[in-house]
């Protein structure tokens, strides 16, 4: 009979690892986002493991009596959740990466609709209401109140659609 009892260790481990990914998931900075994704990936592997219970005889027929055989499958999931946790590893890496390109930093900016549902829930509208139109800004004056937590607030927005120097003549074209 295999013993099912869990480790006491490993269980405290899993706890301070699954903590730890969690909290790291809730930071701004994506290199922190990805260092919670492959803690709290860790931490699930090992409670697969715990709970698939102590180790056994290979399962295979004939080799090892039915009541010693281990269970395959926590090993199965595993190997999956270490698959899953590879390519979420290798997408938040490219998008830490290309944020740093874009921005020269790597954190979270704060989403405008993020702002406008918070807006809504703090008024508690209902629902079906269009309380958007009522002394509602547009999302150029949204953008503008958007803080910037990387503390590089000395240049102001340029908006999409200006060109850089309005102030200086156009250049090709017909020249007359």
């Amino acid at each position: 009979m295999i013993d099912t009892s869990p480790n006491l260790v490993l269980v405290a481990v899993v706890v301070v690892l699954v903590t730890a990914g969690v909290y790291l998931l809730l930071e701004r900075s994506l290199s922190r986002v990805l260092l919670g994704v492959i803690i709290l990936g860790n931490g699930v592997n090992l409670l697969f493991l715990v709970a698939g219970g102590a180790a056994g005889g290979a399962p295979i027929i004939g080799q090892t009596p039915e009541g010693q055989m281990s269970d395959p499958l926590p090993q199965a999931m595993v190997l999956t959740a270490i698959v899953i946790t590879l390519g979420m590893t290798a997408f938040l890496l490219a998008m830490a990466y290309r944020s740093w390109q874009l921005n020269g930093h790597d954190e979270v900016q704060d989403d405008l609709e993020d702002r406008r549902i918070a807006r809504r829930a703090a008024a508690d509208l209902a629902a079906f209401e269009d309380s958007d139109a009522v002394g509602a800004t547009n999302l150029d004056e949204d953008a503008a109140e958007v803080r910037d937590e990387t503390g590089s607030d000395d240049e102001p927005p340029v908006p999409a659609d200006t060109p850089a120097d309005a102030s200086a003549p156009a250049t090709g074209g017909d020249a007359r």
